[in-house]
């Protein structure tokens, strides 16, 4: 495997400050070893993820070895930027974790759907977030092989 591929990167997709701040005292929390880096949409998601904008250089824009996924953003929300990111040859195989407060049914088999690779809904307690964020770097990170990126 790469070294590109062992970074410990996760993007998050997320618009919501407050969100974004719990995720991140979570993964403190959980002593996450790895980057965590946020966008506030879709839109943003994938210009980090191609490279354009902002993110044309490609050393501020590593490339994730996950990204979680908030579905309810503006401009581009989740469910558009999934399958933008399913249909890219390039990004397809990096693993994408919705993490939303929906639970509804329609919203769940729609991301499967998609081609999500998890979806969580997320933990009203912060003590649940960082259990579940624990759970996922473990898993994520450290149990499953994935592919080396081209």
């Amino acid at each position: 495997m790469s070294d590109e591929a062992k970074l410990n990167i996760i993007v998050m997709a997320e618009d919501d400050a407050d969100d974004r701040l719990l995720v991140k005292d979570a993964m403190a929390e959980c002593k996450w070893q790895g980057e965590l880096r946020f966008v506030e949409n879709g839109e943003e998601l994938l210009e980090y993820l191609q490279h354009r904008g902002k993110y044309g250089q490609m050393a501020k824009s590593p490339r994730p070895g996950l990204i979680l996924l908030d579905l309810n953003m503006p401009k581009m929300d989740g469910r558009e930027a999934l399958k933008a990111l399913k249909a890219d040859a390039d990004l397809r195989l990096i693993p994408v974790v919705v993490l939303t407060t929906s639970r509804a049914d329609t919203d769940i088999e729609g991301i499967y759907g998609l081609g999500a690779n998890s979806f969580i809904s997320k933990p009203v307690r912060f003590e649940a977030l960082v259990s579940v964020l624990r759970v996922l770097g473990q898993y994520w990170f450290n149990t499953v092989e994935l592919p080396v990126p081209k």
